[in-house]
C-alpha cells in the first residue's frame, strides 16, 4: 500500500500523537489539528487520503466537519474516533457521512487494521470507475463515472461522494431491490445492524437531488417491506 497522508484531527495531545506515532510506523504521514478549525484549515490547503476525527472538539465539533468534507467532490474516508459511545451519536456520525467508528478507549492495533481496510476500499472504488469509464443513460439521466459527473434532463447535478457511489450502484444494476443492509454492506462497506436510518437519510438527500418528483420517484423507487430499487426506464 503507497505511502498516504492522514490528517489526526484531535485535542487531546496525548492521543493525537498516540496515533500519529502508530500511522507513521506503517509508513504513512500523520498530520495533527488541535481543533475544528485548524483542522478545516489543513483540509483545505493539503491533499488527504484519510481524515481521523474526533468528534468532540472545541470550536467546530466533528460533526460540523465530517458534513462539511462530505460536501466535497472528492471523497475522503473518514474514521471518526470519539469518547462518546451513544447510539444517537454513532447514528449521527454515519448520517453525516463517517465511514467508520471507534470510541475511546481503542486498541491501536484496531485502529491500524481499520485505516487499513477503508485504504482498500477507497482504492477499490477508485480503480473501478476510472477503469470501467462507464456512461450509464438511463430516462434523462447521465452519469459519467470516469469524471464523477451527473446531469438529469441536461442539468448538472452536485452530489458528494457518498451520494454518487449509492447513485452508481443503482444506476448499474437496475430493477434489482436492496434492502437497506445489503445497501450498507455493498455501498458503505460494512455492515452496521441497526443503522438502517443512515441508509434512509442519504436516500432521501439524492431523491432532493435528482428526482423532480423526490414524493413519486421514477429513479430510486421504494419497494415496500423490502427496500429499493433503480427504475427501469
Amino acid at each position: 500500500m503507497k505511502s498516504k497522508r492522514i490528517l489526526v484531527i484531535e485535542d487531546n495531545p496525548e492521543i493525537a500523537e498516540l496515533v500519529a506515532l502508530h500511522l507513521g510506523d506503517e509508513g504513512w504521514q500523520a498530520e495533527r489539528a488541535v481543533d475544528g478549525e485548524a483542522g478545516l484549515s489543513a483540509f483545505r490547503q493539503h491533499r488527504y487520503d484519510l481524515v481521523v476525527l474526533d468528534l468532540m472538539l472545541p470550536g467546530v465539533d466533528g460533526l460540523s466537519i465530517c458534513r462539511t468534507l462530505r460536501e466535497e467532490p472528492r471523497f475522503v474516508p473518514i474514521l471518526m474516533l470519539t469518547a462518546k459511545s451513544s447510539e444517537l451519536d454513532r447514528v449521527l456520525g454515519l448520517e453525516l457521512g463517517a465511514d467508520d467508528y471507534m470510541t475511546k478507549p481503542f486498541s491501536v492495533r484496531e485502529l491500524v487494521a481499520r485505516v487499513k481496510a477503508l485504504f482498500r476500499r477507497a482504492e477499490a472504488m477508485g480503480s473501478t470507475d476510472t477503469a470501467s469509464g462507464e456512461r450509464i443513460l438511463s430516462d434523462g439521466l447521465d452519469i459519467d463515472t470516469a469524471q464523477r459527473k451527473v446531469t438529469v434532463d441536461g442539468e448538472p447535478i452536485e452530489l458528494t461522494a457518498r451520494e454518487f457511489d449509492l447513485l452508481c450502484h443503482f444506476a448499474r444494476h437496475p430493477g434489482r431491490v436492496y434492502s437497506r443492509s445489503q445497501l450498507l454492506d455493498q455501498v458503505w462497506g460494512y455492515n452496521h445492524a441497526g443503522y438502517e436510518h443512515t441508509v434512509n437519510s442519504h436516500i432521501n438527500r439524492l431523491r432532493g437531488k435528482i428526482e423532480q418528483d423526490p414524493a413519486n420517484p421514477r429513479f430510486i423507487r421504494t419497494v415496500w417491506g423490502v427496500g429499493y430499487k433503480f427504475g427501469e426506464g
